[in-house]
C-alpha cells in the first residue's frame, strides 16, 4: 500500500463515513448488539456511539494503524472493552463460536476475498447469532448497474479497493448465513451508483 492509501485515505474515509445522514443507518445496524461483538472494518470508531449497554466486549478487525488512531475518542468513551485483536477479516485469529454478533457497515466492498472474509465471519459466530449489516452494493435498477460496471475499475483504484457491484445477500446466504430481513435503497444526497445500500441481518446457520 502507498501514502496515499496509508495516510490519506483513512482520514477521507473518517469524514464521508461519518458524516451525520449515516448515523440512523448505523442505529439500525448496530441496535440489537449485545454480548461479545465482532466488527469488521472497525474505522475510527464511528459505530461505538450507537452500540447499545447490552454489548460487554467489542474486537475490532482493522488493517489501518492511522483508522485505528482516529477512533481514540470514540474509545476512550465507550463503556465497554474495545480491542484490536485482528488485522484481517480473511484470517480471523478468534475460536470457533467466539462472539454473539457481528457487524459490518460500509466495509464489505473492500475486502478482497469476501467469500473467505465471511466464512471466517460464520466460523467465529456461534450457532444462531446474528451478522448485522449495511453495505453499498449492486443498484437494484439496470441503469444504475450499468454505470456502476463502468465506474467500479477507478472506484476500486481511488478508494481502496472499493467495488460497486457487489450483491451483498447473495455473497452472505453462499457463506452459510440464514437471510433474516433486508432492505435495499438509495441513500439520500449522494450519487446512485454510490449509494444503492443493503442492510439487514442474517444468521448463522446451525
Amino acid at each position: 500500500m502507498g501514502f496515499y492509501s496509508d495516510r490519506v485515505l483513512p482520514h477521507i474515509v473518517n469524514k464521508v463515513c461519518g458524516l451525520q445522514s449515516s448515523a440512523p443507518l448505523r442505529q439500525r445496524v448496530c441496535s440489537q448488539a449485545h454480548g461479545d461483538v465482532l466488527e469488521i472494518g472497525f474505522g475510527s470508531g464511528l459505530n461505538l456511539p450507537h452500540y447499545p449497554s447490552a454489548v460487554q466486549r467489542v474486537e475490532a478487525v482493522e488493517p489501518s494503524d492511522v483508522a485505528w488512531r482516529l477512533s481514540e475518542k470514540n474509545r476512550r468513551q465507550a463503556a465497554f472493552t474495545v480491542a484490536r485483536s485482528a488485522y484481517d477479516a480473511q484470517r480471523l485469529p478468534f475460536d470457533d463460536a467466539s462472539f454473539d454478533m457481528a457487524i459490518s457497515t460500509w466495509t464489505m466492498c473492500t475486502i478482497p476475498d469476501i467469500d473467505a472474509a465471511l466464512r471466517e465471519v460464520r466460523r467465529v459466530l456461534k450457532p444462531g447469532a446474528t451478522l448485522s449489516f449495511v453495505e453499498h452494493g449492486l443498484a437494484p435498477d439496470q441503469k444504475v448497474q450499468r454505470w456502476q460496471r463502468r465506474l467500479e475499475p477507478i472506484q476500486k483504484r481511488m478508494v481502496g479497493g472499493c467495488h460497486l457491484t457487489r450483491q451483498f445477500s447473495v455473497l452472505i446466504a453462499a457463506a452459510g448465513f440464514t437471510i433474516d430481513e433486508v432492505d435495499t435503497f438509495y441513500e439520500d444526497g449522494a450519487p446512485k451508483f454510490l449509494a444503492a445500500d443493503t442492510l439487514g441481518t442474517a444468521f448463522a446457520s446451525s
